[in-house]
């Protein structure tokens, strides 16, 4: 059994050597674990520093990608290097590398094939009480799109088991934090959390330039997921905005028309009938894009079963390689 932890970073040579020797090397149940560091453009000495602390794989990035597209790159890298389980885990040595045994330890009982740290947020110091509460009332969020039980939705300290990391496809271009357990949640993988501990933050994040800033972009990444995954319950339930006061007025008019009053209330029938044009229009728009999904969960099927066969192709390729030189020879 492989184990790959990757580690996306940029620019981050002053914590990128701590964060690989916190690694440990020694797992019970694992036969080999191997440091995978996905260099997401960096300027400075990331990837020699890398290197030097005894990295096994660098993966570099043509340029600066983001941190999602770059964990997916480095996804898909560890699948092809053969990694029955993938932890990810932050570069700025955030979590407690000591806790990666316990992480995995669901996966390897196979109890879960996604497992997401908890981290202590009421005891991280340097967490403001507004992040703390911003922390508590996004994980909730995530929790009801996701149809999970996830405390801590913003950890990026994660495993995966190898069939669980082939069946993600990250769309956001900025986190991949929330989208991942909200995919996973409607795509019904198990998933569970471990509490973990973390290290000392040696800098504020660099992801987000504020709270402002992470709270906008964390609800539309939320939004968007539930409507690429879920299109049905949310175009219905918006369609249902738009029929339940067209209903009244309808209702409205019916009353007053029977009463012998309804010559001067044509309005609500034209307000009625406006609104239920555009229910119709949002629930046609809904039917539309649950054919997309249907579509699209097929290709994800597919490109699931191209990832987990990567090994698999680079070992036949190896051989045919050995076999032609043979012949040549």
């Amino acid at each position: 059994m492989k184990l790959i932890v990757q580690i996306p970073a940029l620019n981050e040579e002053e914590t990128i050597a701590t964060a690989i020797r916190a690694i440990p090397r020694k797992i019970p149940g694992i036969e080999a674990v191997e440091v995978l560091v996905i260099d997401d453009g960096s300027t400075d000495r990331t990837v020699k520093v890398a290197r030097e602390a005894g990295a096994d794989h660098i993966l570099r990035m043509p340029s600066n990608v983001g941190l999602a597209r770059a964990f997916s790159a480095g996804i898909e890298e560890s699948l092809a290097l053969g990694a029955d389980i993938i932890v990810n885990t932050d570069a700025d040595n955030q979590y407690c590398a000591d806790d990666i045994p316990a992480l995995i330890t669901p996966i390897l009982e196979r109890t879960a094939q996604i497992v997401v740290g908890a981290r202590p947020i009421t005891e991280i110091e340097s967490f403001s009480p507004l992040k703390k509460a911003l922390q508590r009332l996004g994980s909730w969020v995530v929790r009801q799109a996701s149809d999970t039980d996830i405390p801590d939705a913003p950890s990026g300290f994660r495993a995966y088991a190898r069939d669980a990391a082939a069946r993600l496809c990250v769309i956001n271009t900025y986190t991949y934090t929330l989208e991942t357990i909200i995919q996973a949640g409607r795509k019904r993988i198990p998933m569970t959390s471990v509490p973990v501990g973390v290290n000392e933050v040696t800098r504020p994040s660099r992801l987000f330039r504020g709270m402002r800033e992470y709270v906008t972009r964390s609800a539309k990444t939320i939004l968007r997921v539930f409507v690429i995954y879920a299109p049905i319950p949310f175009f219905f339930s918006v369609a249902a905005i738009f029929a339940l006061p067209a209903l009244i007025a309808i209702g409205r008019f019916l009353v007053l028309y029977m009463a012998g009053d309804g010559g001067g209330h044509v309005q609500s029938l034209v307000l009625a009938a406006a609104l239920l044009a555009m229910s119709t229009v949002l629930s046609a728009v809904g039917i539309l894009a649950d054919m997309i999904a249907a579509n699209r969960s097929l290709l994800e099927d597919i490109r699931a079963r191209e990832l987990l066969r990567m090994p698999q192709s680079r070992s036949d390729s190896v051989k045919r390689a050995k076999i032609l030189s043979a012949d040549a020879a």
